[in-house]
């Protein structure tokens, strides 16, 4: 089926909504999503349910059909597998890459995607540390556990992020909590749920609610 890049976008978009929201995603939710007016979401909603890729019924929440989900992970995976070409082969940053990603991902060739996924020696998490679908549309979603769930005297390792924005990322490059990383967690202050933590055995850090929660981790014992 051939689809336009905004029919793309818009299911990229309710597939990453409906991640969070069992119930289906708000118009309004789309609007912010995509960055547009409620009215604009509304005529594509329709365009899609009539090529059975959305369940669209006004004043109610939007779910994917079973074929809308499956188009949005492959969007997903082609998105995730530039991103690591960009990053590992050509030396963009992690906060380079998802606009030429968003451009990218669109390309029409599975040929292309399948050599490009051996090329990187079947890469399973982007850059960022979200997991690429495979070829079947299988994806592993992290745990939603994040270093603001952990409480003192625990130990996690950072996995992947919640905020992909620009300036997120450069923030974490510029404290050192990056990927891979190992975090403890020696005091939380009660007020404000601010953190005292120890990166990677001996650096000690301050680390904001705000950046705790959007850091997943993996969980470890010591």
């Amino acid at each position: 089926m051939g689809l336009s890049y905004a029919e793309e976008n818009y299911l990229k978009a309710v597939y990453q909504l409906t991640r969070y929201k069992e119930d289906g995603a708000t118009t309004n939710d789309i609007a912010q999503e995509v960055n547009t007016k409620a009215s604009s979401v509304t005529d594509m909603l329709k365009k899609l349910k009539k090529k059975d890729l959305v369940k669209y019924e006004p004043y109610r929440p939007v779910n994917l059909t079973e074929e809308g989900r499956t188009t949005a992970i492959h969007v997903i995976r082609k998105h995730r597998l530039w991103e690591v070409f960009l990053v590992d082969k050509l030396d963009f940053k992690w906060d380079e890459v998802h606009e030429i990603a968003e451009e990218l991902e669109h390309i029409q060739s599975p040929k292309l995607i399948e050599r490009l996924e051996r090329f990187l020696n079947f890469p399973t998490h982007d850059p960022h540390g979200d997991p690429i679908p495979d070829r079947e549309g299988n994806i592993q979603h992290h745990k939603d556990v994040t270093i603001a769930d952990l409480e003192v005297g625990q130990y996690g390792m950072i996995i992947g992020l919640k905020d992909t924005s620009p300036q997120f990322l450069q923030y974490l490059d510029q404290s050192g909590l990056t990927l891979g990383k190992t975090v403890r967690i020696d005091e939380v202050t009660d007020y404000d749920q601010s953190m005292e933590i120890t990166l990677n055995v001996n650096e000690k850090r301050n680390v904001s609610y705000q950046v705790a929660k959007n850091l997943y981790i993996k969980k470890l014992t010591r």
